[in-house]
């Protein structure tokens, strides 16, 4: 029996590299543009699971699963913004600097039918004490350009980061746990 469609409502090469893990192949790339505005006084859990249910939905179709995913780099309520130019991705690095943060990726996976079923993965990330050279070096490097918090732990930030408590692919952009839960139970053959 052949695996069911399956359509990922993101343009993320990260998320596509990291779905492969899982031995999936999207039949679909169908990236969905919604309005990514925090509400007044919405929470990072909230806000992250809006996130990806909403791209979800935005990409539905009547005939294949539609996963979509979001990440949220929070500091207590705060809502670090994904870092689009310099100033954001120091802003960024400076309140991440010897502190520890949240990164919540949430995977939602919508059914053909219209089952929307979401899950959501908490990480805790700390960085070093950051010297003005390394935040220097590292908005060099170009890793934080559109990056949720400005930094992607697949690059450079690695190198930055103490340590880590939870999912290093959620990190990344997409909890392998979860997605692998979430599609094993729409029927995907997974190893």
């Amino acid at each position: 029996m052949s695996d069911p469609k399956l359509v990922l409502a993101s343009a993320s090469p990260r998320r596509r590299e990291l779905l492969a893990r899982l031995g999936i192949e999207p039949t679909e790339i169908a990236a969905a543009d919604i309005d990514e505005t925090p509400a007044d006084g919405e929470r990072p859990k909230a806000y992250a699971i809006r996130m990806a249910r909403g791209k979800a939905q935005a990409a539905a179709r009547g005939d294949a699963f539609v996963l979509a995913g979001d990440t949220v780099v929070s500091m207590g309520r705060r809502i670090l913004p994904k870092a689009e130019d310099v100033e954001t991705a120091q802003a960024c690095l400076q309140a991440l600097s010897g502190r520890r943060h949240l990164v919540l990726s949430s995977v939602a996976l919508r059914w053909p039918d219209g089952t929307l079923r979401h899950k959501l993965n908490e990480t805790v990330v700390r960085f070093k004490p950051l010297t003005p050279q390394e935040m220097a070096d590292y908005i060099e490097s170009g890793d934080w350009e559109s990056k949720a918090g400005g930094y992607a732990i697949q690059g450079a930030a690695e190198g930055l980061i103490q340590w880590i408590r939870g999912s290093h692919s959620g990190v990344m952009g997409l909890p392998l746990f979860e997605t692998r839960s979430l599609l094993r139970t729409a029927g995907f053959a997974l190893g």
